[in-house]
């Protein structure tokens, strides 16, 4: 690589240039996730409105349980149903998506972001029009699973942002990138917010098909922008080889080969702080629209879309905490602080009987989204400019299994405590995110070093 490059610095000018005039990551990352907050509270209500056509019930909310103090065991059943299939399309995605993302994400490395970027569009139209098949033409709910499937070939989300950040550390300084990154994680939560709020009351006003509608036009311009308007991060990309066990070496690679810019426990340690705040995020995000729907709280659709949006504020909230904070401390306490109302939050839901004390939970969350912006751009530095794409992919892939083991864990947990406590789920959560907590407060006591500050 070194020899190509040696006779002449034109390629090197043309792809500065070509990343100066044309389009940058966000608005991609903003398009997709916009497209999947209107889809995912939707498909979830679509669900429990579908078992409860099954199975007798009315599917409204203030008869038949939500009105009354007994438990109406058809209720209970369309939660574990819901539940349950929510869990299968999960699984039939991440399991893929684990192989895929990886894959795809050391394969950036070579021929740069925008091919995966691509791809993972792609894949996410795919599943929004499987998606209106179903609900267009009421097809068995398993279809659902399809979609996720083939949205996971592609790359899913997680290869998305995996492309995603690695092109922000490819263009960004050692000092920038911790909030470069956070400004990345806002986009998510900006468009997640809109999305939840259009989708509520679109939901209530016109059905279920029409957000599905908007995602699928959504996602047709993303794919086109990836395509066309993405300004190519990577300075010098290579043609290589899609199917190759290399790509999979470079990711094992980082955690086991020695190089003297980086440390295997902390990559080690950062990536687990990484697998268990996720895990504890999308369980919870997995279980609260059915905690919301369900008795005692028995949300409509506008109110759901309003939790989803206050969900998704927390980006933005923790965007601006991180700016502000990081003035006064250094990273590490700026993630500590966020774990500890993240903890507090999950309690408050646990306990949360009413909407107000619900909405209270949620607030307390306004910092919960610091920790991952942190440990990505704590990654970051310790490897090289040439595996950021790897170590992205490697994220993912924590990311797709924090994402199985939560759909795991929460999906089956929560009807299996129907019976004597529904908020046992996030009591388990608040007491796995004393881990992160300990982990990191450990490595800033036995190595603080300005590196990882």
């Amino acid at each position: 690589m070194e020899g190509r490059a040696s006779p002449s610095r034109e390629p090197r000018v043309r792809a500065v240039a070509d990343v100066l005039c044309r389009g940058p990551v966000e608005p991609l990352i903003f398009l997709a996730n916009f497209a999947l907050v209107l889809q995912g509270p939707v498909t979830t209500q679509y669900l429990w409105y579908r078992f409860s056509a099954d199975l007798g019930y009315n599917g409204t909310h203030d008869r038949g349980g939500c009105s009354n103090h007994t438990v109406n065991p058809t209720v209970q059943e369309v939660e574990t149903l819901t539940s349950h299939w929510t869990l299968y399309m999960n699984l039939g995605g991440l399991l893929v998506g684990l192989f895929s993302s990886t894959l795809l994400g050391a394969w950036s490395d070579c021929v740069g972001r925008r091919r995966l970027l691509v791809l993972a569009s792609f894949g996410l139209l795919l599943q929004a029009l499987v998606s209106i098949f179903v609900v267009q033409l009421q097809l068995h709910v398993g279809y659902f699973v399809l979609g996720r499937i083939l949205c996971a070939l592609f790359g899913d989300f997680s290869g998305l942002l995996a492309a995603g950040f690695a092109s922000v550390a490819d263009v960004s300084s050692s000092h920038s990138r911790t909030i470069r990154m956070a400004l990345l994680e806002a986009c998510i939560g900006v468009a997640g917010m809109l999305a939840s709020l259009l989708g509520g009351h679109w939901l209530q006003a016109q059905g279920y098909a029409n957000p599905f509608w908007l995602a699928l036009a959504l996602l047709i311009v993303m794919t086109l922008y990836a395509a066309f308007c993405f300004g190519e991060t990577m300075k010098e990309p290579t043609p290589a080889p899609l199917f190759t066990l290399r790509h999979h070496r470079s990711i094992v690679q980082l955690y086991l080969a020695s190089a003297p810019e980086k440390s295997r426990k902390h990559l080690a340690l950062y990536s687990l702080v990484i697998f268990v705040v996720v895990t504890v995020h999308f369980g919870a995000e997995d279980i609260l629209t059915i905690y919301e729907l369900s008795k005692p709280l028995c949300w409509d659709s506008k109110l759901i879309g309003y939790g989803s949006a206050a969900r998704h504020l927390q980006y933005l909230s923790s965007l601006l905490g991180l700016r502000l904070l990081q003035s006064c401390l250094a990273d590490t306490w700026v993630a500590e602080i966020g774990l500890a109302f993240n903890i507090l939050g999950m309690v408050v839901f646990a306990f949360a009987t009413t909407t107000p004390l619900m909405f209270t939970g949620y607030g307390l969350l306004f910092l919960s989204l610091v920790i991952t912006p942190i440990v990505r751009a704590k990654l970051s530095k310790l490897v090289s400019k040439s595996e950021q794409g790897a170590l992205f992919s490697a994220v993912a892939c924590m990311n797709s299994l924090a994402m199985l083991t939560a759909s795991s864990i929460f999906n089956s947990l929560y009807p299996a405590t129907l019976n004597f406590m529904k908020g046992f789920p996030f009591l388990l959560g608040a007491g796995l995110l004393f881990i992160p907590a300990i982990l990191i407060g450990m490595l800033e006591r036995t190595h603080p070093h300005p590196e990882f500050q």
